[in-house]
């Protein structure tokens, strides 16, 4: 009777948690990122092993690192999926503050590696880069505040989010880290459109953020120079866009055979933000489509599964973190073919990246855990309901 009237399979009373947790989570996401892992360390094996000889390691260093890294971050995406929304909005919310100090001292503490830019930390073994753990934490931030402010008397939530927003813009772009700080940017957009802001408002806040592009390019050498480079007719074929582009031209529909590739001989990026084009090339269009779809499907899935969500905050946050893991794929693979600015980020679950790795295990964790079955009315369900 509970399945008739809610539409759900109802939690059992003293059911053990793995059995639970498996028979209610989404088995085609979880699926898509287990093939975008092992996809990630297939291309690594092509990528690695040149950057690895130059650098005087053995010939898969960088793959075996890869795969301690993608293991752990599979195993927090495990449990974080376990946890309750509950617990997941407590957890991400001290994540949050402890990222945002993270990067607060990033201009004492951090190092750029010799990129020009200061996003790390050193430890030595490895490295961490702040942006990629706030970037979960600030969207269940946000979602938190929002959802909030839609109840009676609560705080005034969108400005709350909107005001954290900008001070982490700010200090990013102090990095400078322009890419990183448009995904913060984007990802409250999407959060507070869930929420209902009126559309003008959203089109008002783009062209405040053409605006503030225009600045950066006036003051910013970094920015400008990806942006002459991008608008530029001619392509410099020593440049890594050169070489992304030259490979995936290459690579046609089928690719020119398993350890064929050149393009990873000469791009020092070949197995973080250029690993697309490794893929086009040696793999062809074929695997291309098939990493899109499998992104496709993630994003696709999860928000069509929290339509019928009735909590505010999970559909705040499971959309927020949804959107921006696909906008996130879709800037990597746009830089490679020439489609958007060049900027380094990586490609989920794909690119090299201890950072990247494990945020995005946290990430993808609670997306899985908003995304769960769970005994309860549909929203549609709900609003027919009032409406009567």
């Amino acid at each position: 009777m509970t399945e008739m009237v809610y539409g759900t399979v109802p939690m059992r009373a003293g059911e053990p948690i793995l059995p639970r947790w498996w028979r209610t989570i989404d088995k085609w996401t979880l699926s898509c990122i287990l093939l975008l892992f092992g996809i990630g360390l297939l291309l690594g094996l092509a990528s690695s092993p040149p950057l690895a000889a130059r650098n005087g390691l053995a010939p898969f260093h960088y793959v075996e690192r890869q795969a301690f890294f993608g293991t752990l971050a599979l195993g927090v995406m495990f449990f974080t999926s376990m946890m309750s929304p509950d617990l997941v909005r407590r957890l991400g919310v001290l994540g949050f503050f402890g990222a945002f100090a993270a990067l607060a001292l990033l201009p004492v503490l951090g190092t750029d590696f010799g990129k020009g830019a200061v996003r790390w930390y050193s430890l030595g073994f490895a490295s961490v880069q702040p942006s990629e753990f706030l970037k979960p934490g600030f969207i269940i931030l946000a979602a938190w505040l929002m959802a909030a402010s839609q109840e009676v008397n609560g705080p005034p939530g969108r400005l709350f989010s909107f005001g954290i927003a900008i001070v982490i813009v700010a200090f990013l772009a102090m990095q400078p880290d322009f890419g990183q700080a448009a995904l913060i940017l984007f990802a409250w957009g999407v959060i507070y459109f869930v929420a209902g802001a009126p559309f003008m408002l959203l089109v008002g806040m783009a062209g405040l953020t053409v605006f503030g592009g225009t600045i950066a390019y006036n003051n910013s050498e970094h920015f400008a120079r990806r942006i002459d480079g991008f608008l530029s007719a001619d392509l410099d074929p020593r440049t890594q866009l050169g070489y992304a582009t030259n490979a995936i031209r290459e690579g046609g529909f089928f690719g020119v055979g398993v350890g064929e590739g050149q393009v990873k001989q000469s791009l020092p990026d070949a197995h973080t933000d250029f690993i697309i084009a490794v893929a086009a090339e040696e793999y062809g269009l074929l695997l291309v489509l098939a990493i899109i779809v499998l992104f496709a499907v993630i994003v696709i899935r999860s928000l069509f599964r929290l339509m019928k969500e009735r909590d505010p905050f999970i559909r705040l946050a499971g959309s927020g973190l949804a959107c921006v893991f696909g906008v996130q794929a879709l800037i990597n693979m746009g830089v490679a073919v020439r489609l958007l600015p060049a900027k380094g980020m990586t490609l989920p679950f794909v690119s090299y990246g201890g950072s990247s790795l494990i945020a995005g295990g946290i990430a993808v964790g609670m997306l899985l855990a908003f995304t769960r079955t769970r005994p309860q009315g549909e929203i549609g369900d709900i609003l027919m309901r009032k409406g009567r």
